[in-house]
């Protein structure tokens, strides 16, 4: 069987989020250091699976203050859980170009079951010769979940931080030399 393995080219790729402030606006932040693998057999993409790793610390809102806290215990708890982390347990093919990724994501140390729906952008071959191809997924997670719990109440109603957390990931990956598997 012949197996498809293609590195996530992280400098060209994005993991992006986004969560309600004081009810009214959102914040919206990335993580910076991170590194994945998307392997599919006999280049299957129905039967690929994903490994992601990343590097909680690398968290990025714009804001040194608002990211120390992010990483405090508060919220990530960098120093004792450095790494958030999504490996796929199933995928469903939705048509042509669209995927849903069902997947471990682990955050805090606490995993629980997520679902990205994917969509192929397409493949083209770069200027020095590799193989690369795009893909967007999009899932929202419920923080609490996931132990991230801190908050504070305010006098009008509502909390300063809001539950949900939507995630926007854009992927661009390069195709590694196949392996011949028995």
């Amino acid at each position: 069987m012949n197996t498809e393995r293609w590195e996530i080219d992280s400098s060209h790729s994005g993991i992006h989020f986004s969560v309600r402030h004081l009810v009214i606006a959102k914040v919206r932040g990335q993580f910076s250091r991170w590194a994945g693998t998307l392997v599919a057999p006999e280049g299957d993409l129905s039967r690929a699976s994903v490994d992601v790793v990343i590097d909680a610390a690398s968290i990025d809102t714009g804001v040194a203050d608002r990211d120390a806290h992010l990483e405090s215990a508060d919220f990530l708890d960098t120093a004792n859980f450095p790494e958030l982390t999504f490996k796929t347990t199933a995928v469903e093919s939705v048509s042509k170009d669209r995927l849903r990724l069902r997947g471990a994501l682990t955050i805090k140390g606490v995993t629980r079951d997520a679902v990205l729906d994917v969509e192929r952008l397409g493949a083209v071959k770069d200027p020095w010769g590799n193989e690369r191809a795009a893909f967007t997924a999009k899932t929202s997670i419920d923080r609490k979940d996931f132990g991230l719990t801190w908050n504070q109440a305010l006098e009008t109603g509502g909390f300063v931080v809001g539950d949900r957390i939507d995630i926007e990931i854009e992927i661009e990956a390069v195709k590694q030399v196949a392996a011949e598997v028995a």
